[in-house]
């Protein structure tokens, strides 16, 4: 116990760190919506620190494949998002503060939720750092967990390419993307988001008590569909020609 609230408090500090960073950038560029490049890296820092904190295969397995995934998703979403200008999620949000209050309001309700909210999420690599003393190594329940990972990974990686690929062509302009992975489900990344976290936290239930923090996938995966994520998005998507076809579909 004495382990995990230290290494709780060392990754709410690591968390914290990047979100500070991010609202000081957000505050030089004129756009929130920094932070979700900052989003993956907040994950990067936590595993590492866990690692740091509880040193081990378990932990060193779980930082890597942290660091492969958060590493692509903050590549990803800083080269979608270069040269663009404010997510319409987060002008909306922010419409509910007078211009003059909008940088506090804006950490209030972005940069610290978003912070505790990784803080959670990242509860199973925490306890795979405190448990490091009673773990055997890793067994095939952690081999499954990484198998798993990687099919999330793929869904992400090529679901975000295939869609990067359509809108390049000027052939799909008004378009909905319906192809490959787009065929299967309408949000392959978010699909892919969200197996990636029970792949974690699958790793992380091999040693006790890592199975108690599985209401972090649980967190994770109804942000992705219901809360921030497909919901959200879709709002807007649905006023597109075609998109409500394409959700029935």
């Amino acid at each position: 116990m004495g382990r995990f609230v230290l290494v709780a408090l060392l990754s709410l500090l690591a968390a914290g760190g990047v979100m500070a960073v991010t609202a000081l950038v957000a505050r030089r560029v004129g756009r929130v919506s920094v932070v979700d490049v900052a989003w993956g890296l907040a994950f990067v820092a936590i595993a590492w620190v866990c690692t740091l904190v509880g040193p081990g295969p378990r932990p060193l397995l779980l930082a890597v494949l942290v660091t492969v995934w958060g590493g692509r998703l903050a590549w990803h979403i800083a080269r979608r998002a270069h040269g663009g200008g404010e997510d319409p999620r987060y002008e909306k949000l922010l419409s509910a503060a007078p211009p003059e209050k909008r940088f506090g309001y804006a950490v209030r309700k972005v940069f610290v939720v978003q912070g505790l909210a990784a803080w959670f999420v990242s509860l199973p690599l925490q306890v795979a750092a405190a448990s490091t003393g009673r773990d055997e190594g890793l067994g095939w329940v952690a081999w499954l967990g990484v198998l798993v990972f990687v099919v999330g990974l793929v869904f992400e990686a090529v679901g975000d390419a295939q869609l990067r690929a359509f809108k390049a062509d000027p052939a799909n302009r008004g378009k909905v993307m319906d192809r490959g992975l787009w065929g299967w489900t309408r949000h392959p990344n978010y699909f892919g988001d969200a197996a990636v976290w029970w792949g974690l936290w699958i790793i992380c239930a091999e040693v006790w008590p890592g199975v108690l923090t599985v209401l972090s996938p649980v967190v994770m995966t109804y942000f992705l569909a219901f809360a921030t994520g497909a919901r959200l998005l879709e709002s807007e998507m649905a006023k597109r020609p075609g998109y409500r076809e394409y959700m029935e579909s």
